[in-house]
């Protein structure tokens, strides 16, 4: 039964919802303008922030950078591939489990 929840629970949620890996990183930066305001020795002002997605697929590690106006979008995208991660986790778990109460023949 708890099987058969949580592919219902899955199938829908990856229907219904787009979704990211990875994390998103706040960056400053210097430029390479030598009377920019962030090369200023007394009181330099770095550029940003600027908003970063980083993730690996495949073994591959990517990223890109998020505007700020979607941010919210793209945190929302990455908490359901986080879901999903955790439902794919245990629904394998309760496959081992259930392989280990009735054996091969019924998995």
């Amino acid at each position: 039964r708890k099987i058969k929840q949580l592919k219902t629970t899955l199938i829908r949620l990856s229907a219904d919802q787009t979704m990211l890996p990875g994390g998103i990183s706040r960056l400053w930066n210097v430029c390479g303008k030598a009377n920019c305001r962030c090369k200023n020795p007394k009181r330099p002002v770095k550029h940003g922030p600027y908003y970063q997605l980083s993730f690996t697929l495949d073994g591959k590690s990517s990223s890109f950078f998020v505007k700020e106006k979607d941010l919210l979008r793209a945190r929302q995208l990455i908490k359901n591939h986080q879901m999903f991660r955790k439902l794919s986790t245990d629904l394998i778990q309760n496959y081992v489990d259930f392989t280990r109460q009735q054996g091969f023949s019924r998995s």
